[in-house]
C-alpha cells in the first residue's frame, strides 16, 4: 500500500504552503486542467493533490484524496480511507485534537479531515447495514489553522471561554 505524509500546517513533500506555482509545476508538471485557476489537480503524484492558490499564485491550500490503495497518513495514524470516528480516537490518543466542521474535522496542528458522503459505512464494512451513520475520510486539507477557522478556539484560554466558544458553536448546551 502506497502513502503520501502530511507535515500539519506545512503541506506534503511534494508541495508545501507558499510554494510559487511556478515552483510546484516544476516540480510535478502541468496541473490535469488547462488555465491558471485557483485550484489545480495534478495527477503526476498518487494519491492526487489538489492545490489551491491565492491571488499571488502562491499555494495557501494542499488537498489530498482518499484511495484503496494509497492512503494520507500523519504520525503513523492512517487518516483516508477510515471511519472518521476511529481515526480521531487514533488522533486524539496522540494528543491531537480537532475541532467538528459541517464535512469532518478541524485540527489545531494544521490539517483537516472530511468526508463528502461519497463513501459509505458499507464501502469499508461489506457487513454494515445500509443506515450505518458512520461517516469516511474521504481527504485531507493542509494548512495553518487559522485557515479552516477564522474564529478558532482559545488555546491558553481559561475554562469558561473555552466552553463559551463551544456554546456559540453549538457544542455545548446553552447557559440555563
Amino acid at each position: 500500500m502506497a502513502r503520501m505524509d502530511i507535515m500539519p500546517g506545512v503541506g506534503v513533500e511534494a508541495v508545501k504552503i507558499g510554494d510559487p506555482r511556478s515552483d510546484v509545476e516544476r516540480r510535478l508538471g502541468p496541473p490535469a486542467h488547462a488555465g491558471k485557476r485557483p485550484r489545480a489537480v495534478y495527477d503526476s503524484v498518487d494519491p492526487m493533490l489538489v492545490v489551491t492558490y491565492d491571488e499571488d499564485d502562491i499555494v495557501e491550500l494542499v488537498e489530498i484524496g482518499y484511495g484503496v490503495d494509497n492512503q494520507v497518513y500523519f504520525d503513523g495514524v492512517q487518516l483516508t480511507y477510515r471511519f472518521m470516528d476511529e481515526v480521531m480516537a487514533d488522533l486524539a490518543a496522540k494528543g491531537q485534537l480537532g475541532t467538528p466542521s459541517d464535512i469532518g474535522f478541524d485540527l489545531r496542528a494544521g490539517f483537516a479531515i472530511y468526508s463528502m458522503d461519497s463513501l459509505t459505512a458499507q464501502d469499508l464494512d461489506p457487513d454494515a447495514p445500509e443506515d450505518d451513520p458512520r461517516r469516511v475520510v474521504e481527504g485531507v486539507s493542509v494548512a495553518p489553522y487559522a485557515y479552516f477557522t477564522a474564529d478558532p478556539p482559545p488555546l491558553d484560554g481559561t475554562d469558561e471561554e473555552l466552553d463559551a466558544w463551544l456554546r456559540k458553536r453549538g457544542m455545548l448546551p446553552a447557559e440555563s
